[in-house]
């Protein structure tokens, strides 16, 4: 189990951990063990699918952009 997730998980969207608590409806405290390392495998799991989930949307966003430069021409 990656201990350091949370904290990638927060850098990849730009949030802090009070956000990051936010958006999964959690205490801040559970951020803070998460951290720590006492984090659950679905949590841990659906942090992983958080990250991948904006990559992609980031590489859609490159792809529509450059969809736009290539019908100007």
């Amino acid at each position: 189990m990656d201990k350091n997730i949370v904290k990638q998980t927060c850098k990849e969207l730009g949030v802090t951990q009070k956000e990051l608590a936010d958006m999964l409806e959690v205490s801040p405290s559970s951020i803070s063990d998460w951290v720590k390392g006492n984090i659950p495998k679905m949590t841990a799991l659906a942090l992983k699918l958080m990250i991948e989930n904006n990559e992609l949307k980031n590489k859609l966003s490159s792809i529509k952009n450059a969809y736009s430069v290539i019908k100007e021409l």
